[in-house]
């Protein structure tokens, strides 16, 4: 049974709570109203891990529509952090998240006679609906949806090193970027009908302790000579997290914030930043002639476009300050142990 008070709390609804989604748990237990968060999984064994971390998960699969029944009406706050399937331009799974979240209520009563997931006392799964989440099903929705969603700066295609911003268009060069375009405007566009306020963070590389290019350079996979080499952007997962939750109070509607840190390196320099830090042998070098026929493809889609990101907007708007400004000042300093 869930106390009554609790049925009070505000919800938000995580929606693909992998390694930044996890990190984001503590920042929004800290608020000073502090929600009730849950986690949409198709993976029943995470189900403990999840409940330890704070969050009631909740069984769902982006890819299978009908168990999404339940998430109508569910949060005020929704961040969907979950990537596109791997095939095709449009985002199917976006479109399947939006169709369930836009249920009418009608549909909602029926789906809370739908089972939720947990994990019991011993660690193993079982379906039973807790009475309190049933009830919060039953309730209208009140204020507008707050949607903050995790997209990519590999949305802006190649801009040969140029400094952009956020109001530089749109030119997917890739299949995977097309897909985040596609959720984007999908997402914009449920926005205007619908009332919500969609904020959309565009992320470069991802790093941290446990995210750092390790075994490629000790596989010594090599990088690009630094006349064809290209310019690289990054964020830290904890800056990340806490930038997506801030989002759900502070992102304006249907707006665009790139979050990215300071870092200004070409991807080579990176790796050599990376190897120099942990006491590793620097990757070779080599041309990109050469490396069209010794890299995969999807390596090589990484190495043909380079930007610069402008993050004034983040620092602006949101009012953010980076705990880790540089990836230099990550290696460099007491982080590197986190």
């Amino acid at each position: 049974m869930i106390a009554t008070r609790n049925l009070r709390r505000a919800r938000v609804l995580i929606v693909g709570c992998g390694d930044v989604g996890m990190r984001a748990l503590p920042l929004l237990q800290a608020r000073a109203a502090a929600p009730r968060i849950v986690a949409l999984t198709h993976h029943p064994e995470r189900a403990g891990e999840l409940r330890a971390a704070g969050a009631t998960p909740i069984s769902g699969d982006l890819d299978l529509r009908r168990s999404l029944t339940r998430l109508a009406g569910l949060a005020r706050d929704v961040l969907h952090l979950a990537p596109p399937q791997r095939d095709g331009d449009g985002d199917r799974r976006t479109r399947a998240l939006i169709a369930a979240l836009r249920r009418p209520r009608r549909s909602v009563a029926r789906a809370a006679k739908s089972r939720w997931l947990h994990a019991d006392r011993a660690g193993k799964t079982s379906f039973i609906v807790p009475d309190g989440l049933r009830a919060a099903t039953k309730r209208r929705a009140g204020p507008r949806m707050r949607f903050v969603y995790a997209s990519t700066t590999g949305v802006y295609g190649d801009c040969a090193g140029a400094w952009i911003d956020e109001t530089r268009p749109a030119r997917p060069e890739n299949e995977r970027a097309r897909r985040r375009v596609s959720a984007e405007t999908q997402l914009r566009a449920a926005g205007v009908e619908s009332a919500w306020r969609v904020s959309i963070a565009r992320i470069p590389g991802i790093y941290a302790a446990t995210r750092l290019p390790i075994a490629r350079i000790e596989k010594g996979m090599p990088a690009l000579v630094e006349s064809d080499d290209v310019h690289t952007n990054h964020i830290h997962a904890d800056d990340l997290a806490a930038i997506l939750v801030r989002m759900l109070s502070r992102g304006r509607a249907q707006r665009v914030i790139n979050a990215s840190d300071d870092t200004d390196l070409r991807m080579a320099d990176y790796f050599d930043r990376v190897a120099d830090a942990y006491g590793l042998p620097r990757v070779p070098r080599i041309s990109w002639q050469e490396a069209q026929t010794r890299l995969e493809p999807v390596t090589l889609s990484f190495m043909r476009e380079s930007r610069r990101l402008s993050n004034a907007r983040l620092k602006r708007e949101l009012g953010y300050a980076l705990r880790h400004p540089t990836v230099d000042d990550f290696l460099n300093g007491e982080s590197k142990a986190d």
